[in-house]
């Protein structure tokens, strides 16, 4: 534990607290306070705002498994979703890495509501003597069936792509698409609504004598985009405004995406077609927020509220046609940047309301071990934020991001953000892709610094600070001696806009 939070914040406060992580699924960062999420707005007025928040991979799995560990996905060992039987060893959490569960579920009552990508070779969730009561998807598709209703989704939401598996060969997988459409068993049926339901039964039915520990994992708003009403229906063109980048695709950006499902699906549709899109994305955002705030009342009324750590965030962010590109899995802020709320108990006082330091999800578990005076398992990647929370300055470098494949294992990349730059290295088989942006001044990353000479001695340091955390990490990937000469011979200026996909 930091001696700050033993000396200050863990001060103020003498008991354990109840912990409420609220976590939705690919969740822009950057549609929050624009008028569609009331409720979570709210609760950032009561809260820190956290604004360069990243995940650790922006995949489901290995940034669930990074976010409940404070580990990166090179030391968890999830780094994929364990799709393809083939490599499904590189999606679970290796066994023995202690994580949030285990190290609260003995003193809190504990449970698990929601989407499951917390994968774990000890299979973790179907463990009977686990403490942790879980309520899952699984859960949900069984009282469906038990309703006699259809789930949202189905076929015409999904979509062929190729995928590469073991790194050595392609095969064609199924994945959802952005299509759109009416769900017309209404919001009683909707998954995210069980879910908050579920949530809120757990409040009103938990052990009072201990704290809460609540993990409360929505879908939305991930796809399929099978929307009941009124939020399918809730939002025109006229509503929002679409982002720049939408439908664009950047003389600079790596053309090894469109290997990627996140090329080879976005790239089809055009600027006006994203925003179709985006009106019922946001619809589905708003459904999200209506039931975090039943959530949020619920803890209210049960007189616990203003005495808990609340966590909201998402797993990562959507690419929903930024850089001409689909669902997460690059490294761009719209997919990498998460929203991190971190409401803490009334009896703490923080020193600020805004930092606009960069952290990782990893930082989440370390922080509130600090917050409940809990002893440290061992050395985690992430840091404990109460520093920063008291106003003061955190002694970290950078932090670092990392991709290895959907399904699979397949096309990698890995990222690293130091001050205002992040560096981006895509990797397909033996090619090889760098990005430099300056979000200072680029938020929407449309110029490439790599191939800007002014910058090429700011490229390599934050490529050697890159390639020194792949080392100590134990990276499958090596990245190679000469990769900047190499990179400039092949692509000159880059991928030239009349070469652009559309």
């Amino acid at each position: 534990m930091t001696q700050l939070g033993q000396n200050c914040l863990h001060a103020q406060q003498t008991k354990h607290t109840s912990v409420i992580v609220i976590m939705a699924d690919q969740l822009r960062a950057d549609v929050l306070g624009k008028g569609f999420t009331p409720n979570i707005d709210a609760l950032q007025k009561d809260a820190v705002t956290f604004n360069r928040a990243y995940c650790a991979a922006p995949l489901c799995a290995p940034s669930r498994a990074s976010f409940f560990t404070g580990l990166y996905p090179n030391r968890t060992g999830s780094m994929i979703n364990p799709w393809e039987k083939d490599d499904e060893v590189y999606g679970n959490t290796k066994a023995g890495i202690a994580n949030l569960y285990g190290l609260m579920d003995a003193e809190w009552d504990s449970y698990h509501v929601g989407k499951q990508h917390f994968f774990t070779e000890e299979k973790m969730d179907k463990n009977p003597s686990t403490k942790t009561k879980w309520i899952t998807q699984e859960t949900y598709s069984k009282w469906m069936k038990e309703q006699g209703k259809p789930k949202p989704g189905g076929k015409m939401y999904k979509d062929v792509a190729p995928e590469l598996v073991s790194s050595t060969h392609t095969q064609l997988r199924s994945y959802s698409t952005p299509a759109t459409g009416l769900y017309k068993e209404g919001i009683n049926y909707f998954l995210d609504h069980y879910l908050a339901n579920e949530a809120i039964k757990a409040i009103q039915n938990r052990d009072t004598k201990k704290p809460l520990l609540l993990n409360a994992m929505f879908l939305a708003p991930h796809p399929p985009f099978s929307i009941p009403e009124p939020y399918y229906s809730k939002y025109g063109l006229k509503d929002f405004d679409l982002p720049e980048n939408v439908g664009e695709w950047y003389p600079g950006q790596s053309p090894l995406q469109m290997y990627n499902l996140t090329g080879f699906i976005g790239s089809r549709y055009n600027r006006e077609q994203w925003g179709q899109i985006w009106a019922k994305y946001l619809g589905l955002v708003k459904l999200l927020d209506d039931e975090v705030g039943r959530v949020i009342v619920a803890l209210k009324q049960a007189g616990i509220y203003e005495q808990s750590t609340i966590l909201f965030t998402a797993d990562h962010g959507e690419m929903l046609g930024s850089h001409s590109l689909w669902q997460k899995m690059c490294m761009y802020e719209e997919s990498a940047r998460v929203p991190f709320l971190l409401k803490l108990p009334q009896s703490v006082q923080p020193a600020i309301k805004v930092s606009n330091e960069p952290i990782s999800l990893v930082d989440f578990l370390p922080t509130v071990l600090d917050l409940n005076a809990i002893k440290h398992p061992g050395r985690m990647d992430g840091i404990s934020l109460l520093p920063l929370i008291e106003g003061k300055t955190i002694n970290r470098k950078a932090i670092f991001l990392q991709f290895d494949g959907n399904g699979s294992l397949g096309s990698s990349q890995r990222a690293v953000v130091m001050g205002n730059y992040k560096l981006t290295v895509d990797m397909f088989k033996d090619e090889f892709y760098v990005e430099l942006y300056d979000l200072s001044k680029d938020f929407q990353e449309k110029e490439n610094l790599a191939f800007n000479q002014s910058f090429s001695q700011k490229t390599n340091e934050l490529l050697l600070v890159l390639k020194e955390h792949m080392k100590l990490s134990g990276d499958r990937v090596v990245l190679p001696a000469e990769l900047m000469k190499k990179f400039l011979k092949n692509y000159k200026y880059g991928i030239q806009k009349s070469d652009k996909v559309q």
